[in-house]
């Protein structure tokens, strides 16, 4: 019975989390926290991380990407911040929109999953793909990916999906969580057939040595929240061992360009520090 052993492992979470989520939820009860952190000024500004790169085939039309992670509908993330981001990415009128994972933070109540349905619902571009993170893999990730869905996301959970034209050339190859989901980069790739530009996205940048023979020519990621609370000379705390090696933005790794965003939402703690919340917009053009 692999497929059950399989989804078990999918669905298991941290020793001690729920203890954890009822404490964190008792603390954070009517999101008092995300309130306050809402009034500081700035606090709920979006900074969008252009990047232009020459990846396509030589005259391609351009190809434009959204890359949003690290959203966090809770307790500790204003409204008005998720408001922000998901405006700037709608008003860039990007070709594809990639989401990478961690949509909620503590239990998946009903308000959260219809509030990330709509999020994502009212987003236009033609193409939306998601995949998950840890905090999506601790929680009812089955009504998640349905929310997704409803909003028309298409999963890309060890999957691979060739864009339409005028893109037809290009595959989007999806991982699952490296600690916490079943990541299988094999299954992955299966299905980008001869496209001559495959992109990747993992929720956390330790998927990129599990797709190191995949052939990304660019790699999306989160988690790291680019350290959070971080100084202006570095963030003392970055999960994973690839993060913190690359906690934000574009970095090349071997013929690899990976790019790392800081994510949007907060956690156990919604204040950042020389960590300002981001959306990424990658424009792909010909070589």
């Amino acid at each position: 019975m692999p497929q059950v052993d399989e989804q078990l492992k999918r669905g298991r979470a941290p020793r001690g989390r729920g203890l954890l989520e009822s404490a964190l939820s008792v603390v954070h009860s009517g999101s008092w926290m995300a309130r306050l952190w809402g009034l500081w000024p700035g606090s709920t500004r979006v900074q969008v991380v252009r990047h232009e790169l020459g990846l396509l085939p030589p005259g391609s039309p351009r190809l434009l990407v959204a890359f949003l992670s690290d959203i966090h509908i809770g307790p500790t993330t204003p409204p008005a911040l998720l408001d922000n981001a998901f405006e700037l990415v709608e008003r860039a009128t990007p070709d594809v929109v990639v989401l990478g994972g961690d949509y909620l933070f503590l239990s998946a109540t009903d308000a959260r999953l219809a509030e990330l349905e709509r999020r994502v619902g009212n987003l236009t571009a033609p193409v939306k793909l998601a995949i998950l993170g840890n905090h999506d893999l601790w929680s009812d990730f089955r009504a998640i990916e349905r929310a997704l869905e409803r909003g028309g996301a298409e999963l890309l959970t060890n999957r691979s999906r060739r864009l339409p034209a005028p893109h037809e050339e290009v595959a989007f190859v999806g991982l699952d969580e490296p600690q916490w989901g079943v990541p299988d980069p094999n299954a992955a790739v299966a299905h980008c057939g001869d496209a001559a530009l495959r992109l990747g996205v993992c929720h956390s940048p330790d998927g990129l040595d599990l797709l190191a023979d995949a052939g990304l020519a660019l790699l999306l990621c989160g988690h790291t929240h680019g350290g959070h609370i971080a100084t202006p000379w570095g963030a003392p705390f970055v999960p994973g061992r690839a993060g913190r090696r690359y906690p934000h933005g574009l970095h090349r790794v071997g013929e690899t360009h990976l790019y790392v965003s800081r994510g949007l939402g907060g956690i156990s703690i919604p204040f950042r520090t020389w960590a300002p919340p981001d959306v990424g917009i990658i424009e792909l053009r010909g070589v």
